[in-house]
């Protein structure tokens, strides 16, 4: 991906003032890294008269479908030629806007110490990209850039020149010339209008981006012929999120117009009522997921096998009909950290005689983990190496044999939806893999098979109809003899 700024200037406000405004010295070629590749800035003019900086994003084209895909450690990528094969690494879209945010961070926000009067400037602008996707073709680019001041040149980029009968493709390439807009302003109309021309964003949109759009937009978005189409497009067409920047949006309005603040016109509830509900965390939500799966079935003896630092046993205890918890762990000081959050040394008679923490590994058998109702392992699995794997199974299915088994574990394939993933990288440093929806139901439906047990999978968190929940769970039931028998014949 590639694109270019370039201005005008004279000995008294020489063009090289660019520099300054983009914090990204002339002289020097600067490279920084990104989820999603590598991002370089470099000037192939720089002179009093003249200056360009063009900002180059070379896209990993294999970290892209890691990121989108990508397994983990010990997993199985999907083959499939379309995931390495696209536009992604060449047109202007959503990745090139975030790296536009990322590399020119304090030139979008207007900041620039070393020249602040230039910062509030306006300058011959021109900015060239070569390949830019136009769903909506020629005629859309205008309508989107035209109101906010740029002469527009936008030419089709054909199919293929060799055959001009096929017509033109999606692509354009665009040139946008002004001299009556900041530098800020510019990178802001690009940060929103390159991931709405392309209407396909790299990333899940989340209730944030309501915010991003609206700061971005601030100043010139309000009174857009266009809002609504941009709004719609940005968000991703989620409508919930669009009604909301569309509500913000008119408040702004009405404040311009009336010149008065938003809060003024804003006024019909309480400002406590305004408080947006913050969103339960995924942790909170595995865990509310595991107590009901465990009062479902009846459990009152449970096991929590890898507890860590106690939150499980911690909200189980707050039910008295589960009587006997028992928190193991493999490491004494996560153990430590348990006993002190659960205040053990300071709880009840009563209380203390339903809960116990001892250290185990479920890499052996270990007796005192036999008869009890329902064993739990949350986010247990993926921090061992595949081929430990059989011994953890052997141990809790084989060996200790509850009548419930929970496993939770990471559904890689919504690792897309968290921008602030690394690419190729799993949640945790810890991890020694990530499994797919398919590959944790074959793994867990073998394992059933194998020790006489019934399983099936519930979704924890929300679940995108793309890419599944962020955690998915097996619950595992002991099948009696006479299930067995059906299941054979």
């Amino acid at each position: 991906m590639f694109l270019t700024i370039s201005t005008t200037g004279t000995a008294e406000r020489p063009a090289t003032d660019l520099g300054f405004l983009l914090h990204k010295h002339p002289e020097k070629a600067q490279a920084f890294s990104t989820s999603y590749g590598t991002a370089h800035v470099l000037y192939p003019e720089a002179d009093a008269e003249r200056c360009t900086a063009a900002l180059l994003l070379e896209v990993d084209a294999v970290a892209l479908v890691r990121r989108g895909k990508g397994k983990g450690r010990g997993g199985a990528p999907d083959a499939a030629l379309a995931q390495y094969v696209n536009d992604r690494p060449y047109a202007a879209s959503s990745l090139l806007a975030v790296a536009l945010s990322g590399v020119f961070s304090s030139a979008m926000r207007g900041v620039c110490n070393a020249r602040p009067e230039a910062a509030e400037q306006t300058r011959p602008l021109r900015i060239e990209v070569p390949a830019l996707p136009a769903r909506g073709g020629p005629e859309l680019v205008r309508r989107l850039f035209e109101p906010l001041g740029w002469a527009v040149t936008v030419e089709p980029v054909a199919l293929d020149a060799e055959f001009p009968e096929w017509g033109d493709s999606r692509y354009v390439r665009l040139v946008l010339e002004s001299s009556e807009l900041t530098l800020a302003a510019a990178l802001r109309h690009l940060y929103v209008l390159l991931p709405v021309l392309d209407d396909a964003k790299h990333y899940w949109v989340a209730p944030d981006e309501v915010d991003k759009l609206l700061r971005a937009g601030e100043g010139w978005l309000p009174e857009h012929p266009e809002q609504k189409l941009i709004t719609s497009r940005y968000l991703s067409r989620r409508w919930s999120l669009t009604r909301q920047a569309m509500e913000r949006l008119e408040l702004v309005r009405l404040a311009e117009t009336d010149d008065s603040e938003v809060e003024e016109i804003d006024n019909a509830v309480e400002a406590e009522a305004e408080t947006e509900e913050k969103p339960t965390p995924l942790a909170v939500q595995r865990r509310d997921a595991i107590v009901a799966a465990l009062q479902a079935a009846g459990a009152t003896r449970v096991l929590d096998l890898g507890c860590g630092q106690g939150q499980l046993v911690q909200a189980l205890l707050k039910d008295p009909k589960f009587t006997e918890i028992v928190g193991t762990d493999v490491s004494m000081r996560a153990l430590t950290v348990a006993s002190r959050r659960l205040k053990l040394d300071r709880m009840g008679e009563r209380q203390a005689s339903r809960v116990q923490l001892f250290q185990s590994s479920l890499a052996y058998t270990d007796n005192r983990l036999k008869g009890y109702d329902a064993a739990v392992l949350s986010e247990v699995i993926e921090h061992l190496d595949l081929p430990r794997l059989p011994a953890l199974e052997y141990a809790v299915f084989g060996s200790a044999r509850p009548r419930t088994v929970l496993v939770t574990t990471p559904n890689v394939e919504y690792n897309v939806r968290w921008e602030s993933l690394p690419a190729g990288h799993v949640r945790h440093g810890d991890h020694r893999f990530e499994w797919t929806r398919a590959e944790f139901r074959a793994w867990a439906e073998a394992v059933g098979e194998r020790h006489g047990y019934g399983v099936e999978f519930i979704p924890v968190g929300p679940d995108d109809p793309e890419v599944g929940p962020p955690t998915q769970m097996a619950i595992f039931v002991q099948q009696n003899a006479t299930e067995k028998e059906a299941k054979a014949a």
